[in-house]
């Protein structure tokens, strides 16, 4: 039985894999694309610069609003939820920055989807992508958000300053006086909310304490550049 290579696969299944590669891997990915032409046409395609995650992509290489432009024409999610979060919090396009974060979300992107549903929990009471997460998997995926690559100096948003003093006076007592769970320490402001209650906390003070941690610690930006400057 004569050997197969990859080139011998269906076309198809040759694109899926370089695009799976091209999710979990930028070094992976140069070093396919170094291999042969065949494999460099591969790597340069709508499918791989969709799967890109921008948030993986080593930066001291290059080219970076030439590939940031090249991923958000082809519609890749980490582009999309990049320029979301710049329009609806630093520009206060709300209407265009809600539905960027909202088609990155949709697409899966992990990022998107839980800073979309704290957005809509803040901005319009709306919890229903809460069901989206388990509790493992929204600690996991907030800190990512709120912490991984944050600028060093947060956008002036005076309207996410308006949500946060309003938490502090509707939700913030509730967590506290909720019963489920004992309480540690009343914290007065939002620092080591996550540590004032036992883990068996119900699901109103679980959700309660992810949104002040969010309004705690996200910046209201990313640490791209903006996005009219991309190339």
């Amino acid at each position: 039985m004569a050997e197969m290579t990859f080139l011998d696969l269906p076309s198809e299944i040759q694109q899926l894999i370089v695009s799976c590669v091209a999710k979990n891997s930028f070094q992976d990915l140069y070093r396919l694309r170094s291999t042969c032409k065949s494999m460099r046409a591969l790597a340069d395609t709508p499918d791989v610069y969709s799967s890109f995650d921008l948030y993986k992509y080593p930066w001291w290489t290059g080219l970076r609003d030439t590939l940031l432009r090249r991923c958000y024409d082809v519609g890749n999610p980490s582009t999309l939820y990049i320029k979301g979060v710049e329009y609806f919090y630093a520009l206060q396009r709300h209407e265009e920055g809600l539905a960027l974060m909202k088609r990155a979300a949709d697409a899966g992107y992990e990022r998107a989807l839980y800073t979309y549903a704290m957005t809509r929990k803040l901005y319009w009471d709306d919890e229903e992508y809460f069901a989206s997460f388990t509790r493992e998997a929204v600690g996991t995926i907030g800190w990512l958000v709120r912490m991984d690559d944050a600028p060093w100096v947060p956008v002036v948003n005076e309207g996410f300053l308006t949500k946060k003093l309003m938490f502090m006076s509707t939700d913030r007592p509730l967590f506290y006086n909720c019963p489920c769970a004992p309480t540690f320490d009343f914290d007065w402001d939002l620092w080591q909310m996550e540590l004032s209650k036992t883990e068996d906390i119900c699901n109103r003070c679980f959700w309660i304490k992810e949104v002040g941690l969010f309004l705690q610690d996200f910046r209201c930006a990313t640490s791209f550049p903006p996005f009219d400057s991309w190339q």
